[in-house]
């Protein structure tokens, strides 16, 4: 029931003297669903969102994973996972966002990433009268109460409080299994040329923390700085991890012409997927729990 016949069937059966009986029922009736804006602010939803459109790849998977795909009516490019994605309509990338298609299908929730989304098209947004909720996700538990919050706004909260239980009870097991382990430390290239990385605070670091690696370059003010080779040769990390790309070359042979560097003498260069340690979604335990399954055979190899 929406907010206005909710208030319609109070205003008529208030006549007969039921306003006290009512008063409960009217409050549920026309609630708001409260969300929280990536800065902390809440967020007003008058009712279950029923057309979602998602402006990062992630959150469509997100969605999916929080049982509301049937009520997702766009998405933007590069969001192909699960394959029910692909055949959604697109209205745009991460840098352009094409108004006048989202104009044409007038959703009632607008999920955005905060920090891969053009702020001036989102303002945009919220100035044609849409409403644009701004995610951000940092930690691996946050993936969880994402998934959480998203069930909540489109109504699906069965679904959503299952897999975002399987999503906690499945970072506890991986945290219990990886916990004591021998210290590894690492530098995470993210392009070669020019030379970038992760810092401390970036999920794909927090997440690498798990498996008990340390990123030489945690310290960075920067989320993904670029960095000079010569820092990284004096830093001379134990384990090089970059992402698998498919159609291109080991990123990290880069690397082989200083031979000296423990991860080059050892062989300790490590690929993830792309699409799975690049996405804050739940598929990212996966490329987690790849991850610490390879640095175990690092371990072992220290040790023999």
């Amino acid at each position: 029931m929406t907010g206005a016949r909710a208030r319609i069937l109070f205003t008529h059966l208030e006549k007969f003297g039921f306003t006290l009986v009512l008063s409960a029922f009217f409050s549920t009736a026309v609630a708001e669903i409260q969300l929280t804006q990536a800065g902390g602010e809440s967020l007003n939803l008058p009712e279950t969102a029923d057309n979602i459109i998602t402006l990062a790849p992630n959150l469509a998977e997100l969605v999916f994973a929080a049982g509301a795909g049937k009520k997702l009516r766009a998405v933007v490019e590069y969001s192909n996972f699960p394959a029910a994605v692909k055949k959604l309509p697109r209205v745009g990338d991460a840098f352009r966002i094409d108004l006048e298609r989202i104009i044409e299908i007038q959703p009632d929730l607008i999920i955005a990433w905060k920090s891969g989304n053009p702020q001036t098209a989102l303002q945009k947004l919220e100035q044609l009268g849409f409403v644009v909720w701004q995610i951000e996700i940092t930690q691996p538990d946050e993936i969880a109460d994402t998934l959480e919050s998203i069930a909540h706004a489109a109504g699906t909260e069965k679904h959503g409080l299952v897999a975002a239980q399987q999503l906690r009870d499945r970072l506890k097991r991986l945290r219990q299994n990886n916990a004591n382990k021998l210290p590894l430390e690492y530098f995470f290239q993210i392009a070669a040329k020019p030379l970038y990385t992760v810092n401390g605070e970036h999920l794909i670091s927090r997440g690498l923390e798990i498996c008990a690696a340390e990123n030489i370059f945690s310290a960075s003010p920067i989320l993904a700085p670029q960095v000079s080779r010569e820092s990284v040769i004096l830093a001379d990390p134990q384990v090089m991890i970059s992402t698998d790309i498919k159609g291109q070359a080991p990123s990290l042979d880069v690397w082989l012409d200083w031979p000296r560097l423990q991860a080059v003498k050892s062989q300790s260069l490590l690929y993830l997927p792309a699409d799975v340690i690049s996405q804050a979604s739940p598929r990212f335990l996966d490329g987690i729990e790849l991850a610490c399954k390879l640095l175990d055979e690092v371990r072992q190899n220290i040790h023999q």
